[in-house]
């Protein structure tokens, strides 16, 4: 056994290799062998993602992050999947190709970084889809230099006081950012093919919350100051929908305004940014959650 440096928050406890095994859990509450709640061809991301058939989803459970809203939150706070060897976590990818899915979309894998590299010691056919919070560990970043063709990370906070409030995560600014960095250091300008799908670079994500419109823009300052057009894709969304844990949280627990979400879209066409994606008011819905069965697995 050996101390735990997967993610940033870097807990270095000795890890279980098992759910059973002998050990301490970490921040992420999980085994290094990767727990999975849900494998699927998932329709619903960006349309140079999900394209036609879906992207071969693959959902982690566990999370370095304790976001109050999450949508995920059965599987991100409490765990829930199936323990699978890195043996299965391969099959499931060529399972996800078979189906034909355009990729393989790893989502929330930072706490998994070991065996998502053993599970990639041979190429795919298709492009790896890193979906992650953007909290992410620079060391295991550099670690999938050249597994990964595709980042796909959140950048939730400008302001360090809503992500030490919302998600327990006072440096989280400074370290997406620097995540960001980092991904875009081993992909480039982003590339896609001529059908319109994705196969190479950095797709920027942020999720409007309800209330929090300054901290929205000054995440579309960042970007639009940080990459020059062509760089990146950028990715608003509408989709909060109240979920998770918000009870403590009253704020939280309405969806986006029509006048919040019009406002942070006009600043994203006023801005410098031109490539990426918005989303329209339906987005909004729990019916775009998938189900968390272990289906797949």
């Amino acid at each position: 056994m050996r101390p735990c440096t997967d993610c940033v928050r870097k807990c270095g406890v000795m890890r279980p290799e098992t759910l059973n095994g002998e050990g301490t859990f970490g921040f992420c509450g999980c085994p290094r062998a990767p727990v999975v709640a849900r494998a699927m061809l998932h329709r619903w991301e960006e349309p140079c993602i999900s394209g036609k058939n879906g992207s071969g989803a693959v959902f982690f459970s566990g999370c370095n992050l304790r976001c109050v809203f999450c949508q995920n939150y059965e599987i991100s706070s409490r765990v829930q999947g199936k323990e699978i060897t890195v043996a299965r976590l391969r099959e499931i990818y060529g399972e996800l190709i078979a189906q034909g899915a355009h990729n393989i979309n790893l989502v929330t894998p930072g706490h998994y970084t070991e065996a998502i590299l053993a599970s990639l010691d041979q190429p795919l056919p298709v492009p790896v889809v890193y979906n992650s919070n953007g909290y992410d560990s620079l060391d295991s970043l550099r670690k999938l230099d050249g597994k990964i063709q595709i980042y796909l990370p959140d950048l939730k906070y400008a302001d360090n006081a809503l992500a030490a409030r919302y998600s327990h995560a006072p440096d989280y600014f400074e370290t997406a950012t620097a995540a960001i960095d980092e991904m875009f250091r081993q992909t480039g300008p982003y590339d896609m093919d001529p059908g319109g799908m994705l196969k190479r670079g950095v797709a920027v994500r942020h999720l409007i919350l309800p209330g929090q419109v300054d901290n929205s823009l000054r995440v579309i300052d960042h970007i639009a100051h940080r990459f020059k057009p062509g760089d990146i894709l950028f990715s608003l969304m509408r989709q909060y929908v109240p979920h998770g844990r918000i009870e403590a949280f009253p704020e939280l627990n309405r969806r986006v305004s029509d006048e919040e979400y019009e406002q942070v879209e006009q600043y994203l066409f006023d801005s410098p940014i031109e490539d990426g994606f918005v989303q329209e008011e339906e987005s909004a819905s729990e019916e775009f959650i998938p189900a968390f069965d272990n289906s797949g697995v």
